[in-house]
């Protein structure tokens, strides 16, 4: 699984915002998604973390997540 699947998570949040008329939330996450959409981009060839289980503090990720988030 690649990385795009949270731009579908921040789309469902900004409905649910934008449905329960939380317009500075939608903002937020129009952009939050404008941002994600950009970081993809950039890393076109990266590969997820594998997925071991183990929390790695030296890279402050956590493999189960799916990607190289940092925390």
């Amino acid at each position: 699984m690649g990385r795009d699947w949270i731009i579908d998570v921040l789309a469902d949040l900004r409905s649910f915002a934008r449905d329960n008329d939380l317009p500075l939330l939608t903002a937020q996450l129009d952009e939050a998604r404008l941002v994600a959409e950009v970081e993809i981009a950039s890393h076109p060839l990266a590969e997820p973390v594998a997925s071991t289980g183990d929390f790695d503090p030296a890279e402050r990720t956590h493999p189960q997540a799916g990607s190289t988030r940092r925390l």
